[in-house]
C-alpha cells in the first residue's frame, strides 16, 4: 500500500513529499483512504471537522479506533502518516484472515491537518474534535495564499458554521491507538522494530513579527538602516544558545518569512516561527519568555521592535496507564518510548483513554526525505497494531 503512494505528492524542488492539508496530493491520498476502505467493505464517512471514519461494524459509542494522518510537512518523508494509515488497514485485512468478529465495533480515522503545515496549527483536526481550539480562531486561520480555513473548508465540503467540537463524535470513542514512524532513533537498530509510547512532550509553536524599515539596498547607508533581518539572524542564534544551556529544551525556527521579500530591498518585517518544547511545561513557558525578552532587545539594538503571538501550545501528555499496560502485556518485548513529536493521540488523550506504537526509523531522522522504515518493519507495526486491536476487541 505504501508503495503505491509513491508518486503521490512528490515535491521536486525539495525533495521528499509535500501534501499539506486539501492540497491536490492530501486529497488524492484521502481518496485513495477511502477506496481502500471501501474494498475492504468498512463504510466510509466524512465528519463535519473533515475527519475521515471508516467503520467496521456499525457506528456506536465507545469504539475501538485506530489511524493517523495522510498531510505531511514540506518536503517531508513517506512514512509520517501514512505508515499509520495503511498499517491500520493492513491490520484489519490481519484480523479477517484471522477470522475475527468484532464483538464491538472498530474504526480507523484520517485526521486532517496533524502537521499544521498550511495553516500553522499542529492537530487541527482533532483539536476542533476535542474543543482544544476555538472553532471561530480556526476559520480564522490564514493559509500563505492568505486563504482562511473557513474558505478552504467550505471549498471542501464542509459548512463552516458546523466546525468545532463535537461530543457526538468523541462519544463514539472509547479507546485509541495510533501507530507512527518513530521520528528518532530510539529503538536502534537492532531488537524489536515496535515500541509503546510512554508520553509526549510538551511542545507549542510561536511566531514572532520584527518590524524595521524597508528601504532601497543601494541608496541606504548602513549605519542608517532598521533592519529586520539582521535583528532575525540574531535572534535565531540566541534560540539555540539560550535552549542549549536547559537541559532537554528543544527550539528551532524553521521558517522565516521576510517582506516584502526582494533581492535588493531591505526588508520592512520578517516572520519567524518558533517551536519549543521541554518536559516540563512551566520550564518551556519561562524558555519561550527569555527568548522573547532576547528578541526585545536584540531588535531594539537594530532599530527595530518585535511581537511574540502564541500559535497553539500542548501540555506534555502521559499516555492511559491502564490502556498502556494492557498493550504492553500483549506485546512483551516492545520496550516503552517516549517522543518528542506532537500526535492527535496526544490530542486525543485528556479526552479520551490513548495509546500509541511506534515502528522503528533507522535513520533517526523524521520531517526529511531521509525518513524510512524497512518492509520488515513495516509489517510487524502492523501485525503488533493487529495484535493490539485483537485484543482490545
Amino acid at each position: 500500500m505504501l508503495h503505491s503512494l509513491t508518486d503521490v505528492g512528490q515535491d521536486p524542488v525539495r525533495g521528499g513529499y509535500t501534501r499539506p492539508v486539501y492540497s491536490t496530493a492530501e486529497l488524492d491520498l484521502r481518496n485513495w483512504f477511502r477506496e481502500q476502505a471501501q474494498r475492504r467493505g468498512l463504510d466510509v464517512e466524512t465528519d463535519r471537522n473533515g475527519i475521515i471514519w471508516a467503520w467496521w461494524g456499525p457506528q456506536q459509542d465507545g469504539a475501538l479506533v485506530t489511524g493517523s494522518h495522510l498531510d505531511s510537512v514540506p518536503g517531508g518523508g513517506a512514512y509520517d502518516g501514512p505508515l499509520g494509515v495503511a498499517s491500520a488497514l493492513a491490520a484489519v485485512d490481519l484480523l479477517k484472515a484471522r477470522g475475527i468478529k468484532p464483538a464491538r465495533s472498530l474504526a480507523i480515522t484520517v485526521f486532517p491537518e496533524e502537521e499544521g503545515s498550511r495553516f500553522g496549527v499542529a492537530c487541527l483536526g482533532s483539536r476542533l474534535l476535542t474543543g482544544a481550539i476555538d472553532a471561530d480562531r480556526a476559520l480564522r486561520l490564514r493559509d500563505s495564499d492568505g486563504d482562511t480555513f473557513a474558505d478552504v473548508a467550505r471549498s471542501n465540503g464542509l459548512d463552516p458554521r458546523h466546525v468545532g467540537r463535537d461530543p457526538d463524535a468523541l462519544a463514539r470513542i472509547g479507546e485509541f491507538v495510533e501507530l507512527h514512524v518513530e521520528q528518532g532513533i530510539g529503538l536502534g537498530s537492532e531488537g524489536p522494530g515496535v515500541a509503546v509510547g510512554s508520553s509526549v512532550l510538551g511542545h507549542g509553536r510561536w511566531k514572532l513579527s520584527i518590524h524595521g524599515q524597508g528601504n532601497h539596498a543601494g541608496t541606504t547607508l548602513m549605519a542608517d538602516r532598521a533592519d529586520p533581518m539582521v535583528a532575525a539572524a540574531q535572534i535565531i542564534m540566541a534560540v539555540r544558545q539560550i535552549a542549549a544551556r536547559q537541559p532537554d529544551a528543544r527550539a528551532t525556527v524553521g521558517r522565516i518569512i521576510p517582506v516584502p521579500g526582494g533581492t535588493n530591498v531591505i526588508a520592512s518585517r520578517v516572520d519567524m516561527w518558533l517551536d519549543a518544547r521541554h518536559p516540563n511545561d512551566a520550564v518551556t513557558a519561562h524558555l519561550v519568555e527569555e527568548i522573547h525578552g532576547r528578541a526585545q532587545r536584540v531588535a531594539a539594538e537594530e532599530g527595530c521592535t518585535v511581537k511574540l503571538t502564541e500559535e497553539s501550545y500542548s501540555s506534555t501528555v502521559h499516555f492511559d496507564a491502564s490502556l498502556t499496560g494492557r498493550i504492553r502485556a500483549m506485546l512483551p518485548e516492545a520496550p516503552m518510548l517516549a517522543t518528542g513529536a506532537g500526535h492527535d493521540a496526544g490530542v486525543l488523550a485528556g479526552l479520551v483513554p490513548s495509546a500509541m506504537l511506534f515502528v522503528r526509523n533507522p535513520s533517526g531522522i523524521s520531517h526529511s526525505p531521509e525518513e524510512h522504515v524497512t518492509d520488515q518493519d513495516a509489517d510487524a507495526g502492523a501485525i503488533a497494531l493487529a495484535d493490539v486491536l485483537a485484543g482490545l476487541l
